[in-house]
């Protein structure tokens, strides 16, 4: 595997529409309010920010398929978030995209699929999450969006979705792992067991601990080329990160999280990331968006000592 870029594009994807709570679209101007450019320029990279994918707000639109919602202008968005990953990728920098909610990882899985096509890598996914996001239009209860995005990474869902940029899947069950899962709806489940997904619970976590789950899971991807991290903010427990999308109780300690990055950078395997879920509304004097910076930073090298 190649080592971590050290010229970095951060691509803010202020995304509401994958979700009905509203606030994640103000997630990128509070990650950048806290300071990720200047962490990341104290670790010595090289970083410039190519600004936000425009992006329709909901009062300019109208759900037309309630399965599918806003499906038309998160395809769009998708395909022009895709497009900038890729051409990250191809100029040898190093894609940060920052969001927003999780239906943002649609189009960067995409587009760096499409970068690792071309150049003939095998894309791995280390999805953190406390949801598998693994529904489809005929799963969903909700018809968010947001909670699809690694069933649409896979190619399963909406064909307008699963083929952005012309081609799915984007990635192979086998080249993928989840971890910090504690959320999982009932035909989610069933989608996760036929394909055999590998799933690290919280269970799983409480059980072995933070550190033997990630180690567990860079080992099982150590045939892969490129290593894509899908970070959702919500993975983390609420009285950690009380600014999410979609809180969940029970999730990932300060450490715990914080560890997981600091092994993922020490693998030196990751070379694109997303952060989603960031919800400065639901926060308490930015505190969630200065953790997303924090975890960022140790996932590209921070150290304690």
């Amino acid at each position: 595997m190649e080592p971590l870029k050290k010229y970095i594009d951060i691509i803010g994807f202020p995304m509401d529409l994958g979700a009905d709570r509203r606030g994640v679209d103000m997630g990128p101007s509070a990650i950048r309010i806290a300071g990720m450019m200047e962490e990341l320029e104290t670790l010595g990279y090289h970083v410039q920010d190519l600004g936000d994918i425009p992006i329709l707000s909901k009062e300019r639109q109208k759900i037309i398929n309630p399965k599918l919602k806003y499906l038309d202008e998160i395809v769009r968005t998708s395909c022009l978030l895709a497009e900038k990953v890729e051409q990250s990728l191809q100029q040898g920098r190093f894609p940060l995209c920052i969001g927003g909610d999780h239906s943002m990882a649609i189009g960067s899985i995409a587009g760096v699929s499409a970068f690792c096509r071309s150049v003939n890598r095998t894309l791995g996914v280390i999805w953190i999450d406390a949801h598998t996001d693994m529904n489809t239009e005929e799963t969903t209860p909700s018809g968010n969006i947001h909670g699809m995005a690694m069933a649409v990474s896979l190619g399963l869902g909406d064909k307008s979705l699963t083929h952005i940029l012309g081609f799915a899947p984007k990635v192979q069950p086998s080249c993928c792992a989840l971890i910090g899962i504690r959320k999982i709806d009932l035909l989610e489940k069933e989608i996760v067991k036929t394909l055999q997904l590998p799933v690290h619970t919280m269970s799983d976590i409480d059980r072995k601990g933070a550190h033997a789950a990630i180690q567990n899971i860079l080992q099982s991807l150590s045939h892969v080329d490129h290593i894509h991290v899908s970070f959702d903010l919500d993975s983390v427990d609420p009285s950690v990160a009380a600014g999410v999308g979609t809180p969940v109780a029970g999730g990932l300690t300060y450490r715990e999280v914080h560890l997981i990055m600091e092994t993922i950078a020490e693998c030196g395997c990751m070379a694109s990331l997303d952060i989603a879920e960031v919800n400065p509304i639901l926060d308490n004097r930015n505190i969630s968006a200065r953790l997303a910076t924090e975890l960022v930073a140790s996932s590209m090298g921070r150290r304690i000592l």
